[in-house]
Parts: C-alpha cells; structure tokens; sequence
C-alpha cells in the first residue's frame, strides 16, 4: 500500500548539495518537516570544517548511511528511494513502485551530475563517479599490470597519480595535464611530482630552486609562451584515501599521450595488429586501444573519468529552462528554477547560474566546494522565502571564486579568475607574477590594471587569506612588482 507523508521541505539527493540543503533547512526552520530523498543508502555528509579564510574552507566527505544521518539530524527523515514522477504544479512526488506519495510545500532539486563517457558498455572499461564505481576499480586495478587512464579532470589527475604499481598510460586532449584547474606553468610544476610519485628525494627548497618572473602581456593563447620548461552522487575531497589503488607492477611508469582521443578498442581475440608504428607491443593484453595520433596500446583496463553532465531528468518534461552550453537547468540569484513557480529551487551540479548577474570574481564551476554553499544558500532562500521575504541577498561565498583542494600530493588554492577566465584579451592590460620553488610550491598572481584578480597557490604559502582580500578590495598593487610574492617579504604582515 502506498504511504502517504507531507512535509513542509523536500530535498531530492543525496550529494553534498542536497545534505547541505536539508542540514539548513533543519537550521533555520527546526519545527519544520524535511525529508530528503536518496537514491543510494549512502549519502555525503560534510565534517571536519575549517575555515580558512571569508570565502576558503576545507572540509571531508564522509559516505554515511540514513540510518545514522538520522541519528545525527533527528529532525530530517531520509529515504531510500528513486523518483517515478514529480508534479510541480500539485506539489507531489510519487517514488518507484508507488511506495511513497509526498506532498511538500518547497522542493530543492540536487540530483547532482552524471559521467560522460563516450564509450559503451565493456567488461574492460569502468567509468569513474561515485564510491561504487572507484570500489569496482579498486578490484579491478589490483588484478592489472597497464591501465590507460582517459580524461583530464580532477578524477583523472587523481587516479593518475594514486595508482601504484601499475603502468598507466594518460590519454588527454589538451596540450598540459589539469587545464581545468591550472595553466601549463604549474602542470609542468607537478609534472615531478607524478612522474616520481611520492619519491621526494629532489624535494630540497635552495636558492637554485626558486624562480621568480614578472610577465606583461595580452592574452592571444592559452599558454604562457615564455615560462621555461612548460610542456549516484559525486565523490567529494580525498575519495581516493578509501581505497587501495594498487596493481600487480613493480614499477610505476605513466606516459603521457597528449592532444589526442581513443579512436577505437578491441579484444586481443578481434585484433590482427601485434605491434604499433611506435614499436609498442600489444601480445598478451586483453584489451587492444588505439588513439587518435596513430598508436596503439595494449592494456588490462580502460578506465574513462571525461567529466560529468547536469542531471536534469527530474525537468525533462517541464517549462523550465536550461543552459544551451552546459545543460544545466537555470536559476535565478535566489536559486529557484526559471521558468517553473517559486517553489522549485535546484543547487549542485545540476543547476546552471548562467542567469546570475556577471560577476567579476566569481563564477560557477561544478566542484565540492560549490555543491556545499549552493546547497546551503538554497536551504536559506527556501526559509526566507517560506517567511514572506521576496528576495535574499546573496550570499558573500558568492563574492569571489575559492576552492581548496589537493593534487599530486599537494594543497592547491585557487582564487577569483585565476585561469584569466573572462578577461577581455584585447582591452584589458594583464600582467602575470609567478614564483615557483621545484617540488615544494607555486605562486601564480594576475593582476589586471594594477589589480588582483585571481591566484593559483600550490603548497604551503599561507597567501590564501591575504590574496582573497586584495581581489575583493581592488587594492592597486603596480608599485609592489614582484616584491607582492617574494618570499623574503611578509606580504601578509604588510596588507594586515
């Protein structure tokens, strides 16, 4: 028989968007009824925060079950469920198998993103997203000798670097590893890092090691020319320190094939070829790849980890609209999603702030970080809404781009524009300030007309709260130089 609930909140996922929403919610509105909805009985619960600085803060994500959810948040009622159908206008959510009819005042929508892979079902390709995926994996790479690793995003960088005792070959598109989070100066930073893989011998920070530079220029390309040497809900922060990615090598050998795709794969019983143009010889491997610059290898395991989409299924037959670029379903500053009445609210990966107000700091990026503080400013829009208020301010995470997080095994904070991202190549006059001590840290400063707009700190720099002030101030740094990020000034004395 179908059970019947109403509740003031309903939260549909279990990701770090929507646990943060409901915890929220809880806080603002404690007599309320909240249920959120989870399609796996793990959800992501969010601990260990530390606040870094305004806008900059570290915290774990801990797969927790309902059950002991609920014991840490007696006023939200979880349920193990999927959705059957949603009807906005009537305001009810009917679950598979008709278990559930729930009838709510104000839903969020955070049912995340899902992987983009671009190749079909094979029982030699595992696609990386959630805790099941990476446990598969962790099987699957204990049992291999040569895994090729597709994609270059966070999931990817990570794997490339945690995998142990496996050859992995990195097939990427780009011209530098991690182009979504760093420039190809601190690629080639890392680039030790995860060729040595934890072997810190060269890890000595001397004079010889630092090098400074000072780079004015506009931007025509995407890369700094004159830098030497330059060649079921989301994982959060640190998934990797939950399992054991350890295969059957001794060595662990990753070769890089950069600007290129797989063009095709095949099992060693379809293939006729043995050898590459390159030399590379594929007898004996399972599963045969071939890329788009001609080569061909041989491996146990393809792992694809190309990046996600929005999760927008729960709209598909609705009037509301969606980002043409990403696909996100849009919302406005107060998080309720365009085109459908003021009760619907979407945050996480799924939503799209396209429709935002530009902002000169800040910009939307499918990361943890803003999961978390989409979620948490969703739960305050509902409250506030729910109390008659027609509109919030929104909130001062949203004031400028920050995220923290670790690569290679190093911290990595990231501020404002720090890729350039939409500055107008043209008109505006971009200088660069970078330092770099080898294996140990890297300091990446623009400045546009004298004036911070982004950063990029890799290691221990204690830059972050400084930096995160300077870009929300606007200070005019042009008569500081160089001298803003060398390590013989206390530049964080000095803004104090």
């Amino acid at each position: 028989m179908m059970k019947k609930l109403n509740c003031r909140y309903l939260v549909v996922g279990g990701g770090i968007a929507g646990v943060s929403c409901s915890t929220h919610l809880q806080a603002h509105h404690p007599q309320s009824t909240i249920i959120l909805l989870s399609s796996s009985p793990l959800i992501k619960a969010v601990r260990n925060i530390q606040q870094i600085s305004r806008s900059l803060a570290s915290f774990d994500v801990n797969p927790t079950s309902l059950a002991d959810f609920e014991k840490e948040n007696p006023g939200i009622e979880t349920i193990h469920t999927s959705i059957f159908s949603i009807n906005y206008e009537s305001k009810v959510v009917v679950t598979l198998n008709n278990e559930y009819e729930i009838r709510y005042e104000k839903i969020c929508i955070c049912t995340g993103a899902v992987p983009k892979s671009p190749f079909p079902p094979h029982p030699r390709i595992i696609t990386i997203r959630d805790t099941g995926s990476v446990k598969m994996l962790e099987e699957r790479i204990s049992k291999s000798k040569r895994v090729l690793l597709v994609g270059n995003g966070g999931i990817g960088n990570e794997l490339a670097f945690q995998v142990k005792n496996c050859q992995i070959v990195w097939i990427i598109k780009d011209k530098s590893i991690g182009n979504l989070f760093f420039d190809p100066g601190a690629a080639h930073f890392f680039l030790p890092l995860l060729l040595n893989k934890g072997n810190h011998d060269d890890d000595v920070t001397t004079d010889d090691n630092i090098y400074m530079k000072r780079m004015a220029f506009k931007l025509e390309d995407d890369d700094i020319s004159d830098q030497p040497g330059v060649t079921g809900s989301a994982l959060g922060p640190d998934w990797h320190r939950a399992v054991q990615l350890h295969g059957q090598e001794s060595g662990n050998d990753v070769t890089i094939e950069y600007e290129c795709e797989v063009s095709s794969f095949h099992d060693q019983d379809k293939c006729d070829c043995d050898v590459t143009k390159d030399g590379d010889d594929v007898t004996g491997w399972p599963l045969h790849v071939v890329t788009t610059n001609g080569k061909r290898w041989g491996c146990d395991l393809l792992v694809s980890a190309t990046g996600v989409r929005p999760n927008t299924e729960l709209f598909t037959a609705t009037s509301c609209l969606f980002d043409e670029e990403d696909g996100g379903v849009c919302v406005d500053v107060n998080m309720r999603v365009s085109g459908l009445h003021g009760d619907v609210y979407a945050a996480g990966d799924v939503c799209s702030a396209i429709k935002w107000p530009p902002s000169r700091h800040w910009f939307q990026m499918r990361l943890w970080t803003q999961a978390r503080q989409m979620g948490q400013y969703a739960a305050r829009c509902m409250a506030a809404h729910y109390d008659g208020d027609t509109e919030v301010m929104t909130d001062i995470c949203f004031d400028v781009f920050a995220h923290v997080t670790s690569f290679f095994g190093k911290k990595l904070v990231l501020l404002g524009r720090f890729n350039q991202q939409g500055i107008d190549k043209k008109k505006e006059k971009v200088e660069i300030l970078l330092r770099m001590t080898k294996m140990e840290e890297y300091v990446k400063v623009v400045l546009v007309d004298g004036r911070m707009l982004g950063a990029v700190l890799i290691g221990e720099t204690d830059y972050e709260e400084t930096f995160e002030n300077l870009i929300l101030n606007q200070t005019d740094l042009a008569y500081l130089g160089t001298d803003l990020i060398n390590p013989d000034i206390d530049i964080t004395d000095y803004f104090d």
